[in-house]
């Protein structure tokens, strides 16, 4: 396993060491001991997996309180994967980074408690695998808007298709400082 720092400090990008002939192959998608060798140390307690067609963008979307780290990846096309660090006080706050994520590549992607996540899926359709530190808390639950000027994103796609809560998603200036993760050095 092969960890991948991102500019963005905390979130990693896991390429698993995989192992192919004529039948297939096989890799560990996840392994706690060989994570905590890197430092990560994440306890899953919920697994999701979404399916998107070409275009359909997800976020970005995050929980406080209870806020949670996910562990995603994509088990059949891909997607341009988006991380922002919204914790108040972070050196980094308002800072994003981004990695392509496909079935070909395997890679996996760690974005931490306290940053926002978002997806936009580039291939015909895309089926995607999130393992996550807390539950979905229906009260924590809280979005930014996807093309905020601001933190200037730079997507692959302009024409997206979003949910009616993702179209409707504040700023983040527009988000009360309550509602925002807090930055823990």
């Amino acid at each position: 396993m092969k960890i991948i720092e991102t500019d963005l400090p905390g979130c990693v990008v896991v390429e698993p060491r995989v192992f192919g002939d004529a039948r297939g192959f096989f890799f560990e998608s996840f392994n706690s001991d060989k994570l905590a060798e890197h430092g990560l140390q994440p306890k899953f307690v919920q697994g999701n997996v979404s399916s998107s067609v070409r275009g359909v963008l997800r976020g970005l979307h995050y929980q406080w309180p209870n806020p949670q780290g996910k562990y995603v990846s994509v088990v059949e096309g891909e997607v341009w994967d988006v991380a922002v660090d919204i914790r108040r006080g972070s050196p980094h706050f308002g800072r994003w980074t981004a990695v392509l994520l496909s079935a070909e590549n395997k890679r996996h992607f760690w974005i931490p408690e306290g940053f926002a996540h978002g997806f936009v899926t580039l291939s015909e359709r895309a089926v995607f695998s999130y393992l996550c530190t807390a539950t979905y808390d229906a009260s924590a639950d809280a979005g930014i808007r996807w093309n905020d000027a601001k933190l200037g994103i730079d997507w692959p796609v302009t024409d997206v298709a979003l949910s009616d809560k993702d179209a409707r998603a504040p700023f983040l200036d527009e988000v009360p400082e309550d509602r925002l993760p807090i930055y823990v050095p």
